[in-house]
């Protein structure tokens, strides 16, 4: 088998509602989702959600090779763009291509990416964060109550930014679950995404935890400062989590070597080896590992192969635009299924209809349930038509 191009192409994810951070807000609740897909020459097909960032030089790596290397072909991409620098965006396109080859790999063996890797339960263990920072307090409660009907027992908010608002938010979503029936003292985390110094974290923290018990708090300070995020953790009770931006195993050294982290966290737009590796590292230190993402479907397929995965986050709990996913929400869980890979199919009209709106934007960013596990993949989007994309000649085969 062969790897003989790829596609690209962006739909969205809409929520119907503002979503967002201390860093900002998407009044209309319409977020980008980009998507790589690679084809190979025995008609089958990856899919990773991810960026299409300098996409043609980290293609290069890969192309014309076996992609049940997948491993391998990790490495060659972080090879080839060590010079230039493999952070950010980037990391983002190699973590797209990498998951797509994964998809790749498992179809090829006919199962679920989760038993190809050896997992043994298809029972993924979830908490809610609904990306909350732009809602009143009435519309906070409507949809954790949501949230609750799916027998989700923890819950995320973003905040950071108002810390009697952050008491009463956080204040309102226990006792939504509490009343749901999910005990007295459901899962409590608060996601700031780097907005305070260290003075402000552990000052903010403690007067949260004066009324609150948080199980974590979130990014507390910036991401690289190790010895501000264990400041941090020697003066809260909470665990601190962090890591979802970190970009390599070289970011998390410093923090897990600082004892900086209690949470190791990574973002599904970086890709299963990412995840893989990371928690193998986490795991010598005694640490849990937790996906982060919109649509976190290739980790969710990774975290029961790796014994210290402690949850992952649901964030909506409908798929982007033209995406189904063979996995369903149960009992505070995502169940996946039995489709061979990713079991992602893509609806390749409904996102064409997307694209072609003049007010479809581009996307750097990332995000389910399909009913048979072959699938016709999408042929023109974000302008990039099948005879422009990247094909092998027969000589090159």
């Amino acid at each position: 088998m062969q790897i003989t191009g790829y596609r690209t192409a962006t739909t969205v994810q809409q929520w119907g509602r503002p979503v967002g951070d201390a860093n900002g807000v998407f009044p209309d609740g319409a977020v980008p989702v980009p998507i790589v897909m690679v084809d190979t020459d025995e008609g089958i097909t990856g899919v990773g959600l991810g960026p299409h960032v300098e996409i043609d030089a980290v293609f290069a790596a890969i192309e014309g090779e076996d992609p049940r290397g997948v491993t391998a072909l990790y490495d060659r991409m972080l090879r080839r763009t060590f010079k230039a620098g493999h952070a950010g965006a980037v990391f983002g396109t190699i973590g797209a291509l990498d998951t797509a080859l994964w998809d790749i790999k498992a179809q090829a063996a006919g199962e679920p990416l989760w038993r190809l890797l050896g997992g043994r339960d298809r029972r993924v263990p979830a908490y809610a964060s609904g990306l909350d920072i732009g809602l009143t307090d009435d519309e906070l409660v409507a949809v954790y109550q949501l949230y609750a009907q799916h027998g989700l027992r923890a819950a995320k908010i973003k905040g950071g930014l108002d810390i009697e608002r952050d008491r009463r938010r956080l204040t309102l979503v226990r006792d939504v679950l509490t009343e749901a029936g999910h005990g007295s003292r459901p899962g409590l985390m608060l996601d700031v995404n780097e907005a305070w110094t260290r003075k402000q974290a552990v000052r903010h923290v403690c007067e949260l935890e004066r009324t609150l018990d948080l199980t974590w708090i979130e990014e507390p300070v910036r991401r690289w400062d190790a010895e501000g995020l264990a400041t941090v953790g020697r003066g809260v009770r909470a665990s601190v989590a962090t890591g979802e931006n970190l970009t390599g195993l070289e970011q998390f050294r410093p923090l897990l070597a600082a004892g900086a982290v209690d949470i190791v966290q990574t973002a599904v737009v970086w890709g299963v080896s990412h995840f893989l590796r990371v928690s193998a590292l986490a795991h010598a230190h005694d640490l849990p590992v937790s996906p982060i993402g919109t649509t976190p479907v290739a980790l969710l397929h990774a975290a029961p192969s790796v014994p210290n995965h402690l949850a992952s986050e649901l964030q909506d709990l409908h798929p982007p635009l033209g995406i189904s996913l063979d996995l369903h929400v149960e009992d505070g869980a995502f169940i996946l299924g039995d489709a061979p890979g990713l079991g992602i199919t893509l609806d390749e009209h409904a996102i064409n209809e997307y694209a072609r709106q003049p007010d479809a934007r581009a996307a750097e960013g990332p995000h389910i349930r399909p009913e048979h596990a072959g699938r016709r993949l999408l042929a023109v989007a974000d302008g990039f038509r099948p005879e422009a994309g990247r094909k092998l000649g027969p000589s090159q085969r």
